[in-house]
C-alpha cells in the first residue's frame, strides 16, 4: 500500500521549519549587535564619542567643538543613543548627552587600537595628523603618577575650559592649546627653573598636546607629551579632580 503524499512530507516538515526559524532568531540577534558596529561606522560619530569621553556636554557645545551643525549633531547623537552607547537628559531647552558608561570609552579605544595595528592606512592617518611622537618621548601614565608625588614636574592640561573643568589630573594646570602662544608668561609662573613640562588633552589621538609640546620646545622649555590622555588616564584608576581653574 502506497503511503498518503503528506505522511511522506510530514517528518521534513518540522526540522526543516526549526531550522529556518533558527536561522531566524540567530539573524536577530546577529543584527543587533551589528547596530553598535552600525553607530560606530561614521568618523562624525566616533568625535562625539571623544568629547563626550571628556564629559558631560549639551548638543550646542557638541556641534561647536566638533565643527558640525547643530542639527547634524543632534542626528549623530540620536544614532548612538539607539544603539545605547550615549545617555541624555534634557535641562530646560538644553539637551545634555554623556556616555552611557566607561565601556563605551573602552569600546572606542579598541577599535582605534584594532585598526592602527591592522590598517597600514590608519597608522599613516595617525602619522599625517600627530607627527613623529615618538621623537617627543611620551611619559607614561605611572610614571608621571610617581613624578606628581615627588613634585618635580609640572602637568599642563591643553584642553578648553569646560572639559578641564568636567575633569583634570590633580594640580594640572589648564593653558588651552590655542592661547598657549600668547599667554606663555602665565606658565612661566607656574614651571620652577628645570622642572620637566608633561601635557596632556582628550586622548591618543588627539593633536592638542604634540602640538603644545613642540611649541614649548621652540620656546626653550622641557616638555613631552604624556602617552595617552585623560580618558586613558582616569581608566588606568589614576585620580582625576573636577573644578575650574584657579
Amino acid at each position: 500500500m502506497m503511503p498518503a503524499a503528506d505522511s511522506a512530507a510530514g517528518p521534513t516538515a518540522g526540522p526543516t521549519g526549526a531550522l529556518a526559524e533558527d536561522r531566524e532568531r540567530k539573524t536577530a540577534l546577529y543584527g543587533q549587535f551589528a547596530r553598535v558596529g552600525k553607530a560606530l561606522a561614521n568618523p562624525a560619530r566616533l568625535e562625539l564619542l571623544d568629547l563626550l569621553a571628556q564629559g558631560e556636554r549639551s548638543v550646542e557645545e557638541l556641534g561647536q567643538a566638533a565643527g558640525m551643525k547643530v542639527a547634524n549633531t543632534s542626528a549623530q547623537l540620536k544614532a548612538l543613543a539607539e544603539a545605547g552607547l550615549v545617555a541624555a537628559r534634557r535641562e530646560g531647552a538644553k539637551v545634555f548627552y554623556r556616555l552611557a558608561d566607561d565601556g563605551v570609552a573602552e569600546l572606542v579605544e579598541q577599535v582605534k587600537a584594532f585598526a592602527a595595528a591592522r590598517l597600514a592606512e590608519a597608522e599613516r592617518a595617525a602619522r599625517d595628523y600627530l607627527g613623529d611622537l615618538d621623537a617627543l618621548e611620551p611619559v607614561a601614565r605611572d610614571e608621571l603618577a610617581r613624578r606628581i608625588e615627588g613634585g618635580d614636574v609640572v602637568v599642563l592640561d591643553v584642553r578648553p575650559p569646560v572639559e578641564y573643568a568636567a575633569g583634570h589630573i590633580p594640580g594640572a594646570v589648564n593653558l588651552p592649546h590655542d592661547q598657549l602662544a600668547t599667554r606663555l608668561a602665565d606658565l612661566t609662573d607656574k614651571v620652577p627653573p628645570g622642572t620637566d613640562i608633561v601635557a596632556y588633552c582628550r586622548g591618543r589621538y588627539c593633536v592638542f598636546a604634540p602640538r603644545a609640546v613642540r611649541l614649548l620646545r621652540e620656546r626653550g622649555y622641557t616638555a613631552h607629551p604624556l602617552d595617552g590622555g585623560l580618558p586613558e588616564w582616569h581608566r588606568a584608576g589614576l585620580p582625576v579632580t573636577a573644578g575650574s581653574s584657579p
